[in-house]
Parts: C-alpha cells; sequence; structure tokens
C-alpha cells in the first residue's frame, strides 16, 4: 500500500472513531444551551468530537466534518484550522464541571482567555512565573496587560502566584 493511502486510511479512522465522517455541512442547534452556556449531559453529550461534532468549530469557523484528508492535500486546512476554539474551551469546561472538575473547568476558562495572546508570549508569561525568574514588578506588569486584554481568570491566576512567592520570599 503506498504512503499516500495509508494515510488516508489511517485519517479515515480516527475520523469515523470520532463520529465526523459525514460530509454533510448542516448546522445543528445547540439543544439545552443558551449564550453558549449549556446543560451538558455527560451521557449523551461527553466526548463532544464523538457525540456532539456539530458543537465544535474551529477558530476560522469549520466543522469538524470538514476537516478531512484531502481538504489538507488540497490547501483547503491551515494550521489556523485546527486549533481550539475559545467556544469549545468552554464547552470542555461545562463538561468538566458536569463531571464535578471544578478545577479542570477553571483551567479550560483560563486557557480559553488565553487564545488571544501569541505563542510566543504564552511561553515569555510561563517563564516569567517560575521561581525566581521575576521581579515582584515584572508579575503586576504581566497581571495588568492580561487585565488589560481582558483575561481576568488568568490575571488572578498571577496575583495567587504573586502571593505565594511573596510569602516565600523569592521575589
Amino acid at each position: 500500500m503506498n504512503q499516500e493511502k495509508l494515510i488516508e486510511q489511517i485519517i479515515k479512522e480516527v475520523m469515523m472513531s470520532m463520529g465526523s465522517t459525514e460530509t454533510t455541512n448542516t448546522e445543528v442547534k445547540k439543544e439545552n444551551c443558551v449564550d453558549n452556556k449549556c446543560k451538558i449531559n455527560l451521557e449523551t453529550d461527553y466526548p463532544l468530537a464523538t457525540k456532539r461534532p456539530e458543537w465544535v468549530k474551529t477558530p476560522t469557523g469549520r466543522s469538524l466534518n470538514e476537516i478531512t484528508l484531502k481538504s489538507i492535500l488540497d490547501g483547503d486546512i491551515t494550521s489556523k484550522d485546527v486549533r481550539i476554539a475559545p467556544e469549545t474551551l468552554e464547552l470542555q469546561a461545562q463538561v468538566a464541571e458536569a463531571a464535578g472538575r471544578a478545577p479542570l473547568a477553571q483551567n479550560f476558562r483560563r486557557a480559553s482567555e488565553l487564545i488571544a495572546v501569541p505563542d510566543d508570549r504564552i511561553l515569555e508569561i510561563y517563564n516569567a512565573m517560575r521561581p525566581n525568574r521575576s521581579t515582584k514588578q515584572e508579575l503586576l506588569d504581566i497581571a495588568d496587560e492580561l487585565e488589560n486584554n481582558t483575561m481576568p481568570k488568568s490575571m488572578l491566576i498571577l496575583y495567587v502566584r504573586l502571593q505565594k512567592f511573596t510569602k516565600r520570599e523569592i521575589v
């Protein structure tokens, strides 16, 4: 079997396991959802890609069934099309809450805020939050930057980290 056929077969099997092999582009309304807040039923809705693929969209608005080997090979799908969207992270947060995992839900919500931040800046912030890497003022400046970009959940984690560092005299 040639390599292209093998790759196509593997992708087809993965897509089938995700329940997204349909080629229709119909939009199914989210039952039990208001303002992207859904009442998630773990039995009928999770995993989202399998049981509710119509709810999952990329940041560019593409549905899961649009991401195929053919569309990738034709150049119709780019790396921007396969990134996670803030709305999907919010849905994942709601799944976590429905499963009783509130801290995980908070992590998903912080991640959804940070999608707008370029990857290199995320790495800079991550490194700055490590012990002995930043001064107190540098961390406060980063927190202000996040707050000014309407990222209150992410800003809060910086303040918590700063309090821990200050208490342990690390900054």
